[in-house]
């Protein structure tokens, strides 16, 4: 598994000083997406509606509003 490109702007786009400590989107080489975020899961876990959960293995992140919102025109719709 690779990354095969960033989904969205790069961080310095968003207004990060350093560009390299920021929320990131990126698209995989098995078509999966792998997201750099603040990790969450003890603050949210118990904030998940009934229907949803997580595996041991997995972590809640949050990615600011402006990443997503910026990466939306890359994502692709199928």
């Amino acid at each position: 598994m690779k990354i095969v490109r960033r989904i969205g702007v790069p961080p310095r786009a968003r207004g990060s000083n350093s560009g390299a400590n920021c929320p990131d989107l990126f698209e995989l080489s098995d078509g999966n997406f792998a997201v750099i975020g603040t990790e969450a899961t003890e603050a949210l876990e118990g904030e998940l509606p009934a229907d949803a959960s997580r595996a041991d293995y997995e972590r809640i992140v949050v990615v600011s509003r402006e990443t997503l919102i910026r990466a939306k025109a890359d994502i692709p719709d199928a």
